[in-house]
């Protein structure tokens, strides 16, 4: 007779729990962002490709039409955003957003904007590569404009341990088409068979050999390739240029060839050509870093330890040396110089260089590994702890840097040239 109430009790308890475990919240994961000061996961960027239409050299951002499975000339400009550590290569060697041609297809590895208040290009709904935008497909307007590695087709597939095996060529009046693969140069294709795909080329597709370089007729004429009609190319491998320009046919995401390499020589010395027009441009700009630690002492004196980006040539990094002399600039998260009006040097830091150190293993892409530590007398605003700064060492040139490269004394984001209202509206 007393049970009742008990187990009345009891089951009132259990099935309360039930509910009350099946109403609890469910925890939602916040989407990856990069952090100050910290370089980011490569593994969780979004990979995507797409052609170069705009840049904004000054600002290091541009826009991309990306591909996707939709019509490609439809497609509207997507604006990207350099994050300050960001890599980006060219004919497989460092370089700027200004050595790019417009029309060159590159691959980008990015992120969601690390802080959307100070967001350069306009911020997107996180899921927005997820979205159908009409004709062009889903994935053309991706949220993640914000990049980590900027890189050609060639700099691509050496980073990947790949080549272009060329099938078969079909000719007339110096332009045609050429199908091949995009394949590892040592091995097979993952799951057996590489897609091909078909390329234009015309009578400006420049075809590198050795330190030589020629074009579509030279071919004709050495009997390399036909005057007209086909031939089986039996898997050449070679690196490509990729641009894409509008073709007949109803076909709108068919690439174009704009370059051939058919050695390594001939790519070697494309990069190395490049490597010595964007170690110029370091030399004049100064090297970017992240402030690591700033140890204040007396009177304005301080010990600040940074670490160098990545992605330079190794001789940039070498100037770098114990008991040298350092002047150091704050910057903007564009690279911009910060403060003074007479050029970077004007309200810089400077001091002797206490010590350079690399970190063992693989540094993450974005740093170098090397940490440089130097002592100053007078140190400024703009060297704090995870901000971006720009250090020379005394060997490089000291010059003054176009206005558009540098913000006035108060460091405002918005003294940008032109400002983000360009963009459209999404």
């Amino acid at each position: 007779m007393n049970r009742a109430p008990w187990l009345l009790a009891l089951c009132l308890g259990l099935s309360l729990s039930s509910f009350t475990s099946a109403a609890a919240p469910v925890a939602v994961e916040e989407p990856y962002r990069p952090e100050a000061g910290k370089f980011p996961s490569f593994e969780k960027a979004h990979s995507y490709r797409g052609e170069l239409v705009f840049v904004d050299h000054a600002n290091r951002r541009g826009s991309l039409r990306i591909q996707a499975a939709g019509t490609y000339f439809r497609n509207a400009p997507h604006p990207f955003a350099l994050l300050p550590y960001a890599v980006v290569r060219y004919h497989g060697a460092p370089a700027d957003l200004r050595d790019i041609p417009l029309g060159t297809v590159l691959h980008v590895r990015a992120y969601l904007p690390p802080d959307p208040k100070l967001s350069a290009v306009p911020v997107l709904p996180v899921n927005n590569k997820d979205k159908i935008a009409g004709y062009s497909g889903t994935g053309v307007a991706p949220a993640e404009n914000h990049v980590l590695l900027l890189e050609d087709e060639p700099s691509h597939c050496q980073r990947g341990g790949l080549v272009w095996k060329l099938k078969e060529l079909e000719l007339k009046d110096k332009e045609g088409m050429i199908i091949a693969s995009r394949e590892p140069k040592a091995g097979t294709a993952a799951g057996g068979k590489a897609e091909e795909e078909k390329l234009t080329f015309d009578a400006a597709t420049r075809v590198w050999r050795g330190r030589e370089c020629l074009g579509i007729a030279d071919l004709i004429t050495e009997g390399i390739w036909p005057a007209s009609g086909k031939k089986s190319l039996d898997g050449q491998a070679v690196l490509l240029g990729i641009t894409w320009r509008p073709t007949p046919d109803g076909i709108f995401t068919r690439f174009h060839i704009s370059d051939i390499w058919l050695d390594d020589a001939s790519m070697q010395r494309a990069a190395q050509n490049q490597t010595e027009t964007h170690k110029a441009f370091i030399r004049s700009r100064w090297m970017p870093a992240f402030v690591d630690a700033v140890e204040y002492g007396k009177f304005g004196r301080a010990t600040v330890t940074a670490t160098l980006f990545g992605g330079m040539d190794e001789s940039l990094y070498a100037d770098f040396q114990k008991g040298g002399q350092v002047l150091v600039n704050g910057a903007e998260n564009t690279l911009k110089h910060a403060g003074g009006a007479y050029g970077p040097a004007h309200m810089a830091s400077k001091g002797p260089v206490l010590n350079v150190t690399k970190a063992s293993g693989e540094a993450p892409l974005g740093s170098s590994g090397i940490q440089v530590q130097f002592e100053t007398d007078l140190v400024i605003e703009g060297i704090r702890s995870g901000r971006v700064v720009r250090i020379r060492p005394s060997g490089w040139p000291q010059v003054q840097v176009p206005r558009e490269e540098y913000v006035g004394d108060g460091s405002d984001a918005e003294d940008r040239f032109p400002t983000p209202v360009i963009f459209p509206k999404y």
